[in-house]
């Protein structure tokens, strides 16, 4: 498998994550346990014995400063765990482009965005040369902008309509499926031929409760079967890792196009053998 959607960051930083995941349940009226809290070796050890031949380490910062330094690690990161995809992110600042650039000549694979946590808007005038330079680069972009599992003052498929507008080469992998505004971020898949969605918790009895994907639209993940991609956001689910497996199966869409979300269309994507 190729998981797109795993998250690897400094631990201080993903100490914290799990602190608002314990706190989640106001939040989505559901208890949400961090099934994987296990040390970084073992959750790296995990994914292989799953079968996940290659992975990402997504991390995101909340505030200015904080990117580069994230950048940092998750290069030191990739280099002593070959089976992971070099990840980097960005924040709405001025020197943006330029740790962004040196991320790309650094080997970066793919990006990650995150607007409910960052709180910003991704049509942020200082973002404008990052997703020009990203663009060219035709390096993907997994971007958390759907509104759940709670909204954000900048989440929901209007400003990624706008963004695109603007960009409409940007090869975005759409988090989650676009949750729960499932039908919307479809549209813009259909519309724009580089864009892409995630599984991440999606059709999951879990996600199901909180945003129920329309049985109408199952026909439309068909179509689009080349550019759904397996994400799991393990380690942070309250389930077990199979469950995401599961889910997909349920949809009863094919062993090929399982076998092409779970492995083919990422491998395609990062330039991975296909067979």
């Amino acid at each position: 498998m190729v998981d797109v959607h795993t998250h690897f960051m400094p631990r201080r930083v993903l100490d914290k994550v799990w602190e608002y995941f314990d706190s989640a349940g106001p939040l989505t009226g559901t208890a949400w346990p961090i099934t994987y809290r296990r040390a970084e070796e073992e959750r790296v050890e995990l994914l292989r014995r799953f079968g996940v031949r290659a992975f990402t380490a997504m991390l995101y910062p909340h505030k200015p400063a904080m990117a580069a330094w994230l950048n940092s690690w998750s290069a030191g990161f990739a280099d002593r765990t070959p089976d992971c995809l070099h990840t980097a992110t960005f924040f709405p600042e001025e020197d943006a482009v330029r740790y962004v650039r040196a991320a790309v000549e650094g080997g970066a694979r793919v990006f990650k965005a995150h607007v409910q946590v960052g709180g910003y808007d991704p049509g942020d005038p200082l973002l404008d040369p990052v997703w020009g330079l990203l663009a060219e680069a035709g390096l993907p972009t997994v971007i958390h902008c759907g509104s759940g599992p709670a909204p954000g003052k900048h989440t929901g498929p209007g400003p990624i309509a706008s963004l695109l507008a603007r960009h409409p080469g940007l090869p975005l992998v759409i988090a989650h499926m676009g949750m729960p505004e499932y039908r919307e971020f479809l549209d813009l898949a259909e519309r724009h031929p580089r864009v892409r969605l995630d599984t991440t918790m999606a059709f999951t009895a879990f996600a199901e409760r909180l945003a129920s994907f329309p049985a109408a639209e199952r026909p439309r993940l068909a179509a689009l079967g080349d550019r759904i991609l397996l994400g799991t956001d393990f380690p942070n689910v309250p389930y077990g890792y199979e469950e995401q497996l599961h889910a997909l199966a349920r949809l009863e869409l094919g062993e090929e196009w399982l076998r092409a979300v779970c492995h083919d269309n990422g491998a395609r994507l990062f330039g991975l053998p296909t067979a």
